[in-house]
């Protein structure tokens, strides 16, 4: 007996917006709101500072917010920040299943 995998649907994917975009710096996002420090970040991505600093500058750039403020030693999330953090971790979960899985 032969089984039949399901048809998907057609996704309409706007390709404009992935393509203005490098989606590893939600990776980076995700790390930065987590660590609340770009250098523990850095450390926990296996880069430089400066590398996770110039994510940072560009994510700034494409939210036109600052997301996360300077206190003391830490950075604090914005209120930008905490909405696209809410919204990215269920993504950034499913997508870590699904390349989980082997």
């Amino acid at each position: 007996m032969t089984k039949t995998m399901p048809t998907l649907t057609p996704m309409k994917i706007n390709l404009r917006i992935f393509a203005e975009i490098d989606l590893n710096l939600m990776v980076v996002f995700m790390v930065i709101y987590d660590e609340r420090n770009v250098s523990r970040a850095a450390l926990k991505l296996g880069v430089g500072q400066p590398a996770v600093s110039g994510s940072l500058a560009r994510l700034r750039a494409r939210f036109s917010d600052p997301l996360f403020e300077r206190m003391g030693r830490g950075m604090e999330p914005t209120a930008k920040a905490h909405d696209i953090a809410g919204q990215l971790a269920p993504a950034i979960r499913t997508i870590e299943s699904i390349l989980g899985e082997r």
